[in-house]
């Protein structure tokens, strides 16, 4: 899938255009709402922040970052509740992980936009094969349609036997978009990291059916060895993707394994 290119949608009205060239230099500010500046930057228009307003600067460049990302952008234009939908809507296109009639796990799905992804993907919006979307989360989410939108912690027999029972049979993909609380450290970022990959697949290894896929988020820096061999014995393949929509300065990967052995 190609990056959106953050234009607006076609018909609205900042998509219209009176057919003549802005002409303006780079740098030089133009019209935008109050508190914000929009500057020319030699790549197209950025959005800055007039006045931190008694943010910190942190927040100052998270708010930019986000006014400017191409994809918060369209995430907004075509109704999708995260900019983190778009990468498994790349991973899909890459490893062709959902199809019609599918059951789907999605841990630590607020706010939902992987679960949108899926259930739109899986066919929950039209009539036919008929599939099962289950999203989980510690955090109370809205609802989605078609999906069963679960709060609890799925290391909870509780909320795995719930999952069960919403799925009606075993699952054909786990996803986990999941990630722990970061400290800075390198080091023990990623190893927190892995331990929650370890616990959700212990977890898909008890709901997947043979043939099922996994999904995860992990950490540059390498999956720990104990991971992979895991992995590999229980799947017949594993790869390492890094989708467009996951940002550059991220250190951010997916795990991408197909063919659960099963048993």
């Amino acid at each position: 899938m190609k990056p959106p290119t953050g234009k607006p949608p076609a018909g609205s009205a900042g998509g219209k255009s009176s057919g003549k060239s802005i002409g303006r230099s780079p740098g030089k500010s133009i019209g935008t709402a109050p508190g914000r500046t929009a500057v020319q930057d030699g790549r197209g228009l950025t959005t800055r922040l007039r006045t931190a307003k008694g943010r910190t600067t942190a927040s100052q460049r998270w708010l930019e970052r986000q006014l400017n990302d191409p994809y918060v952008q369209a995430a907004k234009a075509r109704g999708l509740r995260s900019r983190a939908a778009f990468k498994l809507i790349e991973l899909d296109e890459r490893f062709h992980l959902l199809r019609p009639g599918q059951r789907v796990v999605d841990l630590g799905a607020a706010p939902g936009g992987w679960t949108q992804v899926a259930a739109e993907r899986i066919g929950l919006d039209r009539p036919g094969p008929g599939g099962h979307i289950v999203a989980l989360d510690l955090l109370a989410m809205d609802p989605v349609p078609g999906a069963v939108v679960l709060q609890g912690d799925f290391q909870d027999e509780a909320a795995e036997a719930a999952v069960i029972a919403a799925l009606d049979g075993q699952a054909d993909l786990v996803l986990s978009d999941m990630a722990p609380n970061t400290t800075g450290h390198t080091a023990t970022d990623h190893l927190r990291i892995i331990g929650l990959v370890e616990l959700a697949l212990d977890f898909a290894r008890r709901v997947l059916a043979p043939g099922g896929g996994f999904v995860a988020k992990v950490f540059q820096g390498g999956t720990e060895k104990t991971l992979l061999d895991q992995l590999r014995r229980d799947f017949r393949e594993v790869r390492h993707a890094k989708p467009p929509a996951s940002r550059k300065d991220s250190s951010e990967l997916y795990v991408v394994a197909t063919g659960f052995r099963g048993g």
